[in-house]
């Protein structure tokens, strides 16, 4: 039997990669753009590596024609990308600026005259600063907000976009946001961050509702969850207690409303001393539960946890920054290990079975939902050549293993209808600056000369010709 890297994928399967707005475009006080949450975050002093800004970032904003001109001399076939709601909506309320939605507007049209079919993130992370002064995400009218700003999009965009993501990584914007602080908005309360996570539940259901009433009902809408895959450290049942209860905060909170209509039981009773958890409403749950056309997964790292003994603390290990408060409400007694294997620049072990076990466990919990690998990638020290050019064996090895295993999950029964590398080039990395490189395309940041990588130039193959290129030493 061939082996899944010699397989093609399916005809329609999509080649793409993906950004953000903050990360790449710049240009924050063009056109009416005022401020979000991370303009005000990377402001801050000993906020961001460096005390590095997105005010620049790589300058797409401006450049948007020949990066689009670089995806399809590349190859590829899908690109997602997110708005930045203060572009549009600056006070996060009222009507559209047009000339925000314009930029989008150019953006998707150069996108689909070259043939890449786009896909849209409505949030990614960049909520406008006037929400977060009135409360932000623990805020109920937040989630009001959102499904506003998204009718306004869909309006504007839906008749061009047939591919929509509501947020991206709600954990990340719930826990490290509002209870670690290592993201914008760096506040650290662990009860705000539990509804912090139901706005955003509720945000996302309303926004669905928002959409399906201004777009073309051929449209399709997801949400991209990073879905932690979950190991305990052994098969005690102490430790098997830690990984669902684990379990629970990383997944349970998000695809328990999203796609079983309940919040998992067991949530509720490991939070209590937390929170009465009130907030959910009567009816909030059923609009939560909106269906969907897809479901996209972000997968970089398996996360291994174990019960803590005693007053043992160990270290944490699980892959979402420094800080001296954690991530997870009421999880002080669960400690988390580096998993064995090769890392990333970001500390991160390599793991690609954990993608094709996340892979698998949607398939099974969410039967007939297609799913889309919206972003999976690695950070590496990438440095050009002497002659200018830019080789990242290391970054094809973890492409080709990664891809690997979505083909073995295709071959298995699962419904994966694309995969999109994070990223399309070297940009912002959030709290860690402009020191961890996860692009296919080199940027010079003192020139932001772009130069494709030679995992690009691999990556763009695989789309052309649908199977896996080998890795070859020095690729």
């Amino acid at each position: 039997m061939p082996e899944p890297t010699t397989v093609a994928f399916p005809p329609a399967f999509l080649f793409g990669a993906a950004t953000s707005a903050y990360q790449i475009e710049g240009a924050v006080r063009e056109d009416g753009r005022t401020p979000s949450i991370w303009d005000t975050f990377s402001h801050t002093p000993g906020r961001t590596a460096g005390g590095e800004t997105g005010d620049i970032a790589v300058d797409h904003y401006h450049r948007y024609r020949d990066d689009v001109a670089l995806m399809a001399e590349l190859g590829l076939t899908a690109y997602r990308f997110s708005v930045s709601w203060s572009r549009v909506q600056p006070t996060g309320r009222g009507p559209a600026v047009q000339r925000g939605l314009d930029f989008y507007r150019r953006l998707v049209d150069e996108l689909l005259a070259r043939g890449i079919t786009p896909a849209l993130t409505l949030y990614h992370w960049d909520l406008p600063q006037e929400l977060e002064d009135a409360g932000g995400w623990p805020e109920r009218d937040t989630a009001f907000r959102f499904a506003e700003y998204a009718r306004l999009v869909g309006e504007a965009l839906g008749d061009r976009v047939e591919q929509w993501i509501t947020l991206n990584e709600p954990w990340c914007s719930a826990f490290l946001g509002y209870a670690s602080g290592v993201h914008a908005p760096g506040r650290t309360d662990p009860a705000a961050s539990l509804r912090a996570a139901h706005h955003l539940n509720l945000g996302h259901g309303l926004a669905v509702s928002a959409l399906r009433g201004v777009m073309p009902t051929g449209n399709r809408i997801a949400i991209s969850l990073n879905s932690s895959v979950v190991r305990p450290l052994s098969q005690d049942p102490a430790d098997l207690a830690a990984a669902r209860r684990i379990d629970d905060l990383a997944n349970g909170v998000f695809h328990g409303p999203i796609l079983h209509g309940a919040y998992p039981s067991s949530l509720f009773e490991a939070t209590r001393s937390i929170t009465d958890w009130s907030y959910v409403l009567d009816d909030d749950v059923r609009t939560i539960n909106a269906p969907l056309d897809a479901l996209g997964l972000n997968y970089y790292t398996p996360t291994l946890v174990s019960a803590a003994s005693g007053e043992a603390k160990g270290p944490r290990a699980d892959g979402h920054g420094s800080s001296d408060h954690s991530p997870w409400p009421a999880a002080d007694d669960i400690l988390f290990h580096q998993t064995p294997g090769d890392r990333t620049e970001m500390g991160w072990t390599i793991d690609p079975t954990g993608l094709y076990d996340l892979v698998m466990r949607y398939t099974r919990e969410a039967p007939g939902l297609p799913l889309h690998i919206t972003e999976n990638g690695a950070a590496y020290d990438d440095k050009p050549d002497p002659d200018g050019r830019v080789h990242d064996p290391e970054r094809i090895a973890y492409l080709h293993a990664h891809l690997a295993e979505v083909r073995r999950a295709i071959a298995d029964g699962a419904d994966v209808r694309g995969y999109y590398l994070w990223s399309l080039m070297d940009n912002f990395e959030w709290a860690y600056g402009y020191g961890k490189r996860f692009g296919a395309v080199y940027v010079d940041y003192a020139t932001l000369e772009r130069t494709p990588k030679s995992s690009a130039r691999w990556y763009g193959e695989a789309a052309r010709t649908r199977v896996l290129p080998p890795v070859a030493p020095g690729a």
